[in-house]
């Protein structure tokens, strides 16, 4: 029975009797030998790779142990590998776990060294590109794709999802209106109603985001799941804090433990001035998917909580997470506490060398007001929300920035607008615009 490995080894031709009557083989014959065992070791660590037993018991974990067992009884067939990769994706967006992504990468390397433009394992290698942040390849392997087959769903999102990290606003409208205008589905609801909100306008963000839920898969509940958050985020934003619960709510029935919806309410319970109960939801989230903005969130929910020694330990985990993975986050974060200037000025512009975005951009321009670089801050912040972006944040961010220029009044505008939507969008934040408007401490 031969195995996929097999197929991927680099074939060393038999010497022939003259060869072998000479002698030794020259040393670069022995070189070329040790290159093809090293091929072969790194085949066979990345078979393993994809072939990993998975862990639990889930839908997702039964279907990966089927599809192993099918491959390792005839491997030569490519469908079951491809439905093994994209398995592997579901289970990394179930467990909110991006180590899943390694397992996926493996299975699109093993394809494509079979089929160089097999175009569904390009796709695997997009979306795992995609998941980590490499944003400017992600799109051009999407754009590729698109160039053999201009109606490939899954290339037109993930070029929707990069262009929209790279700050190309436009093409990822352009992007996700094709996917929708080809098939109207929760892929292209979910990425439709974030794009509506991010151009200023909630209605049509939540018309989407309730198209997406009615167009989800009862047998893949992570998406629905993921659509009920992003939507409860848009009440979070406008100030309705019991609507937005009640999505986080429902997005925790979907998904048990869902990471995302206990960052929501652990918000929510903050909001309520139930620091404890806000510190445990975090804690548990951060427990299953450690991200840098989990951790700063669970520090901040600590110390309002009065555990000051626990919010340090939490704290420090956002440096070590930030410097480590994501540079973003931990610029925000050093940012909002108004500390390490430099290095949150550092690490943003690091940032912005590979993914531009809104949420990006703001970020610079607010490590820049905090140098007191009120001019380019303010191009900055002019640039985060061109597109009429209306979160609470952002308005604040924009609102000091422009008092700090001597625009007063149309500062303190838009600093009482981001109460108004939101009294509770982050403690430090609220206290800030507070003090700006001459109405705290």
């Amino acid at each position: 029975m031969r195995c996929l490995a097999a197929l991927l080894v680099l074939v060393i031709p038999a010497c022939n009797k003259a060869e072998q009557e000479a002698g030794p083989a020259p040393i670069a014959s022995a070189a070329v030998a040790s290159s093809a065992t090293t091929q072969d070791e790194a085949t066979r660590t990345t078979r393993a790779l994809a072939l990993q037993k998975p862990s639990g018991s889930s839908a997702v974990d039964k279907e990966i142990e089927i599809l192993e067992r099918r491959i390792e009884k005839t491997p030569d067939p490519i469908d079951p590998w491809i439905l093994l990769g994209r398995a592997w994706i579901r289970k990394a967006r179930h467990e909110s776990d991006p180590g899943y992504y390694l397992n996926a990468g493996a299975v699109a390397d093993l394809v494509l060294g079979r089929e160089p433009k097999n175009r569904p394992a390009r796709n695997l290698r997009a979306a795992v590109l995609l998941d980590g942040h490499a944003f400017v390849e992600a799109k051009d392997l999407a754009d590729q794709i698109l160039a053999d087959d201009p109606e490939d769903l899954l290339a037109l999102g993930t070029k929707a999802d990069a262009a929209l990290e790279l700050g190309n606003f436009d093409e990822a409208l352009a992007s996700a209106q094709r996917l929708m205008d080809l098939k109207p589905s929760l892929p292209a609801y979910g990425r439709a109603g974030l794009l509506r909100w991010l151009q200023g306008d909630p209605a049509a963000a939540k018309k989407n985001y309730r198209a997406a839920m009615d167009a989800s898969d009862p047998r893949d509940p992570e998406p629905l799941a993921w659509v009920l958050v992003e939507a409860a985020k848009v009440f979070w934003h406008e100030g309705d804090v019991d609507g937005a619960d009640k999505g986080f709510d429902r997005a925790l029935s979907a998904v048990a433990d869902h990471p995302p919806a206990l960052v929501g309410k652990a918000r929510v319970a903050l909001a309520k001035g139930d620091a404890k109960r806000a510190a445990e939801l975090a804690a548990r989230a951060f427990a299953k998917s450690p991200l840098c903005e989990t951790a700063w969130l669970l520090g901040d929910a600590r110390k309002a909580a009065g555990d000051e020694k626990g919010a340090e330990e939490a704290y420090k985990r956002v440096r070590e997470i930030g410097r480590a993975s994501d540079k973003r986050t931990l610029a925000a974060f050093l940012a909002s506490k108004d500390e390490e200037h430099d290095e949150a000025l550092a690490l943003i512009r690091e940032e912005m060398k590979v993914r531009k975005g809104i949420h990006t951009t703001d970020v610079l321009a607010w490590a820049l007001y905090r140098k007191g670089d009120f001019a380019a801050a303010r191009k900055e912040s002019d640039a985060a929300r061109a597109h009429g972006t209306r979160e609470p944040m952002l308005l604040f961010h924009t609102g000091a920035i422009r008092i700090a220029q001597g625009e007063k009044k149309e500062g303190e505008k838009l600093v009482r607008e981001a109460l108004t939507m939101n009294p509770h969008f982050d403690a430090a934040a609220v206290a800030e615009a507070k003090k700006l408007l001459g109405e705290g401490g």
